[in-house]
C-alpha cells in the first residue's frame, strides 16, 4: 500500500494522514506509547551542534527518539560528560528508558593540511606520504598507508570523488594513478576498499574513548571500520579487562566487513549498516541488498540491527523529507530493522525535530499499513530460547493476547521474542537498569526495571492495568524463570486474564 502512495504521487496526502496519526493522543502522551500502538521500529539520533542543549535532548525523547549516538570523533569529555547527565535527566522527567550509543572514531585516514584545493586530472601520478611536507606532486596523509597499501590496491580520496590505485611503494610514500579529473582537499577522508588494516582498527585515542565510556553512563560501543570478527573479539577483551558490561555494536562501512558478516553478525550484539562509507568502499547499487542481507543475518542471530546514513538528509535544509527518503526509511521498516538512525540531520540539520517527528510518522504509517511481514529465517536450526520464542508468540496470538511480558535479566529473551517480529508489544521486565537501557533500540519493547520478585510480571500487569494501559479482560502472555534473576533461565510461560 505503501508503494502505492509514492506511484501515485500522493505524498501530500500521506504526510496529512500521518499528521492526524501523530497527533493521536494515544501515540503521544502515554509513556509508554500506549500499547497495540507502539512504535516498533526505534529512532537513534546523534547529538551535535544544533541539539547541544537539554531542551533539546528533552524535546528529542519527546517526539521519538529512543536512543542517542554521540560521535566521538568530535567533541570533548567534558561535553560528553555534560550531554549524557542531560540524556539521564530527561530519560528520568519523561519515565522512559533510552540508550546511549557511544560512536569510536577510528583509524583517522586522511589527507592532512596543505593549501588551497589540489586539481588532479585523470591519468597522473600523485604520490601520498604520511607526515611530509606538501610540495609538487606530492600530499601529506594523517595514516602511514604505506605499511598496509600493495600495489593495485585502489585509493578512493574525499569521499569517493576522486579514484586511484596504486602504482608503487617507496620510502614510505605510495603513488597512485589518477583515474578520473578531480580536486582535493585538505582534511578528506580516504577509503581503502581492497586493503587489510591487519587489526590495526582500535587507535590510542579509541582505547581512550573506550575507557572513558567504561567509567560513564554508555551503553553500547559503534566499532568503526571492522574488517573481521577478531576486531570485535579485541574490543570485548578491552571491555572485559574493564569490567564494563557495555554491548558491541559492529558498523558495517567496508569491503572486508561484508566479506565476513555472518561471522561479524554471530560476535556482535548489534549491527550498524553504515552506508555513506560503505558504498564508497563496494558498489553503491549494492549497498540496498547488502542492507537487507544484514537485517536477515540480524533477525536470524538474534541481533540488533541498525540502518545509517542519510535517511533524511534533504532535511538538513528543508521541511519535508523527498519521496525517496520516505520510502527508504518505510524499506527499513518493512524488512525489518530494529532501528533507523538519523546523523546529520539532528546534528548539523535546520529542523532536527522535525525530522525525528517525520521519521516516527512514516515508522508509525508503514507498521500499520504495510502488507508485507519481516520473516525469521532459520538455516541452523532451533534452539531452546528461539523454540520457546516461537511457542509464546503462537500462543500469544491464539489467545488474542493484549501483550507478551517477557521478564529477563540478561535481555536475552526479549531479543529472541522480538527476532521473530512479533505484531503484539513486547513488555520487558527486568531489575537491570543497563539492561532496560539497552533494550529500548529492540524492535517492539518496552521497557521497565522491576526488583528481582517471582511476581514481578504480575505486579507490572497490575500497574499497566492502573494505568488504564490494560483494560479488565485483557489477556497476557508472560515468560520467566523459575529463579528469577538467573539469565538464560527461561522457561516457564503462564497466560493471565486480567480481572
Amino acid at each position: 500500500m505503501f508503494s502505492k502512495f509514492l506511484i501515485l504521487s500522493q505524498f501530500n496526502k500521506f504526510l496529512r494522514f500521518v499528521t492526524l496519526v501523530g497527533k493521536m493522543k494515544k501515540i503521544e502522551q502515554a509513556p509508554i506509547s500506549s500499547l497495540g500502538v507502539i512504535k516498533r521500529t526505534k529512532i537513534l539520533a546523534t547529538v551535535g551542534p544544533a541539539t547541544n542543549t537539554y531542551d533539546s535532548i528533552l524535546q528529542m525523547v519527546k517526539s521519538g527518539v529512543n536512543g542517542f549516538r554521540l560521535n566521538f570523533s568530535h567533541g570533548s569529555y567534558e561535553e560528553r560528560e555534560e550531554q549524557i547527565g542531560w540524556i539521564r535527566k530527561a530519560s528520568k522527567e519523561l519515565g522512559v528508558h533510552v540508550a546511549i550509543v557511544q560512536d569510536l572514531q577510528g583509524p583517522k585516514i586522511r589527507l592532512g593540511d596543505f593549501e588551497g584545493a589540489i586539481t588532479v586530472k585523470k591519468g597522473e601520478e600523485l604520490r601520498l606520504g604520511y607526515k611530509v611536507t606538501q610540495e609538487t606532486g606530492l600530499l601529506p596523509v594523517q595514516y602511514d598507508l604505506s605499511k598496509k597499501v600493495q600495489r593495485g590496491d585502489r585509493v578512493y580520496i574525499y569521499d569517493g570523488k576522486v579514484k586511484s590505485v596504486v602504482t608503487s611503494i617507496k620510502e614510505g610514500i605510495i603513488s597512485v594513478r589518477i583515474e578520473n579529473d578531480g580536486i582535493l582537499m585538505k582534511r578528506k577522508g580516504i577509503n581503502l576498499p581492497d586493503t587489510d588494516l591487519g587489526g590495526d582498527i582500535i587507535t590510542k585515542k579509541d582505547r581512550q574513548d573506550i575507557v572513558f565510556g567504561s567509567e560513564h553512563d554508555i551503553d553500547f560501543v559503534a566499532l568503526s571500520f571492522v574488517q573481521t570478527a577478531d576486531d570485535i573479539r579485541l574490543l570485548k577483551k578491552l571491555l572485559n579487562n574493564l569490567r564494563s558490561d557495555v554491548r558491541i555494536i559492529t558498523k558495517v562501512e567496508t569491503k572486508s566487513a561484508v566479506d565476513n558478516i555472518e561471522e561479524i553478525v554471530r560476535e556482535s550484539d548489534g549491527v550498524m549498516v553504515a552506508r555513506g562509507d560503505l558504498a564508497i568502499e563496494t558498489m553503491p547499487e549494492s549497498v540496498p541488498v547488502t542492507q537487507r542481507k544484514i537485517i536477515g543475518l540480524c533477525l536470524q542471530y538474534e541481533k540488533i540491527s541498525i540502518v545509517a546514513t542519510q535517511m533524511l538528509a534533504s532535511m538538513m535544509e528543508q521541511p519535508e523529507p523527498t519521496r525517496a527518503e520516505v520510502s527508504d526509511v518505510a524499506t527499513a521498516v518493512i524488512v525489518g530493522a530494529d532501528a533507523v538512525m538519523l546523523s546529520d540531520e539532528t546534528a548539523n540539520g535546520r529542523y532536527p525535530i522535525e525530522s525525528i517527528a517525520i521519521m516516527k510518522r512514516i515508522i508509525m504509517y508503514t507498521q500499520e499499513n504495510s502488507t508485507v511481514k519481516a520473516q525469521f529465517t532459520n538455516a541452523h536450526g532451533y534452539s531452546i530460547p528461539e523454540a520457546i520464542s516461537a511457542v509464546i508468540i503462537d500462543l500469544a496470538t491464539k489467545v488474542s493476547a493484549a501483550a507478551i511480558v517477557s521478564e529477563t535479566q540478561s535481555g536475552a529473551t526479549a531479543i529472541s521474542i522480538s527476532s521473530w517480529r512479533p505484531n503484539l508489544p513486547v513488555i520487558v521486565v527486568t531489575p537491570m537498569l543497563r539492561t532496560a537501557q539497552q533494550l529500548a533500540l529492540l524492535y517492539g519493547a518496552e521497557t521497565f526495571v522491576r526488583p528481582i520478585d517471582r511476581l514481578a510480571a504480575t505486579k507490572l500487569t497490575d500497574w499497566l492495568q492502573s494505568q488504564n494501559i490494560f483494560q479488565s479482560g485483557d489477556t497476557v502472555v508472560t515468560a520467566s524463570g523459575m529463579y528469577p534473576g538467573v539469565a538464560g533461565g527461561t522457561d516457564t510461560i503462564k497466560v493471565r486474564t486480567l480481572s
